[in-house]
């Protein structure tokens, strides 16, 4: 595993690996939004390898960007002091965080959004299925105030310890949910064409890179998933700009999700699975981090398959069930199976930060 076990540069930090812990919801905060003090223990136990990078599981912007329980926030006093605790953890091991900054948009559940108030917005008025709700298309002054919740966001990140931010664009969130036509029926300087949009993503991820430093930021996206919704029929041409605009911006990194995984699930079907455009449109000026399904083989034979690029892999569920995986890869060690009905569990510890690690480590330690 040599190239997956190899030094990299990302944005500002020198990793020791290219084992990169995937952004993995895990509903493990209050009712507050406010992360559980396990949540400190799991992701200290991921940081144990020194000179890994983390990334954190999706969290939410602001209180309107939600309509999920259990998930955390960046927007409160509150939850800034909590995390602050949690990257202080991290950091005492040697590693390093990014928070990925969420909004749901019309994911979001009309429910539990009324409870604070808020309603379920979008791009346009497409529902994310014939039952769910008919989202409100923002207006462009709105648009600009959204904007501003994710660069309010970044800054109380670093705030709270964190490394750097990364953009959740991915999955069928609000800022996919501008990016593809499967929910972007606007006929504004939004919607419309490529061209507009791509703007919303790239006004977010230009304000917060001016806000907190493009070498802190980096931007997720999943080009291929039809979960939620999405997947627009043209979209390699519609991420070929996205991307392309992004990589103007000098990030830290473009994160991925390849085609063999839509959401949470992996899937099988006939889509082109080639994503050599996302290379040809992010160029060699930062790093481009891809998730799917990887193994340490196919993860090193993916690293190598780009000599020209700078490439590290993020493992989520591997990870998840094996607090030391960089270790194990890099000594070629059996891997705990993952439990995937405790992915979820409230409040509980259970397949959260029970997860043993090897024997070997352990000894190495």
């Amino acid at each position: 595993m040599a190239a997956l076990t190899s030094p990299i540069r990302i944005g500002n930090l020198d990793l020791k690996h290219r084992v990169i812990l995937a952004p993995l919801t895990r509903c493990r905060a209050n009712d507050d939004h406010v992360p559980l003090d396990m949540v400190r223990e799991y992701y200290a136990q991921r940081a144990s390898v020194p000179g890994t990078l983390l990334v954190s599981e999706g969290t939410f912007i602001s209180a309107r960007a939600g309509g999920m329980e259990g998930v955390p926030g960046i927007w409160s006093e509150a939850q800034i002091k909590q995390w602050k605790t949690i990257t202080d953890a991290v950091h005492s091991k040697g590693s390093y965080i990014f928070c990925q900054l969420w909004a749901l948009g019309r994911a979001g559940s009309s429910d539990i959004l009324a409870k604070t108030g808020n309603d379920v917005i979008s791009s346009g008025n497409i529902p994310m299925s014939d039952e769910g709700s008919v989202p409100r298309p923002l207006s462009e002054e709105e648009i600009q105030a959204w904007i501003q919740d994710y660069v309010r966001a970044a800054k109380n990140a670093i705030s709270a310890g964190f490394d750097g931010v990364e953009i959740h664009g991915a999955n069928g969130y609000l800022p996919d949910q501008f990016t593809q036509d499967t929910a972007n029926n606007r006929t504004d300087r939004y919607g419309g064409s490529v061209e507009n949009r791509s703007r919303f993503g790239l006004e977010v991820a230009k304000a917060v890179s001016a806000g907190i430093g493009a070498q802190r930021t980096g931007y997720r996206v999943s080009p291929w998933s039809t979960f939620q919704g999405m997947r627009m029929k043209n979209f390699s041409q519609q991420f070929s700009h996205l991307i392309s605009g992004l990589s103007q911006l000098q990030l830290a990194y473009l994160h991925a999700v390849q085609p063999r995984i839509s959401g949470g699930r992996d899937i099988e079907d006939s889509i082109e699975a080639d994503d050599s455009f996302l290379f040809e449109a992010f160029g060699t000026t930062g790093t481009i981090i891809l998730a799917g399904g990887f193994t340490a083989e196919s993860a090193e034979k993916r690293i190598k398959k780009q000599p020209n690029h700078s490439v590290a892999i993020a493992f989520g569920r591997h990870f998840l069930a094996n607090p030391d995986l960089p270790f194990r890869f890099s000594k070629v060690l059996a891997l705990n199976k993952y439990e995937r009905a405790t992915f979820y569990i409230r409040n509980s510890a259970t397949g959260y930060v029970d997860y043993p690690f090897s024997q070997e480590f352990l000894a190495h330690a």
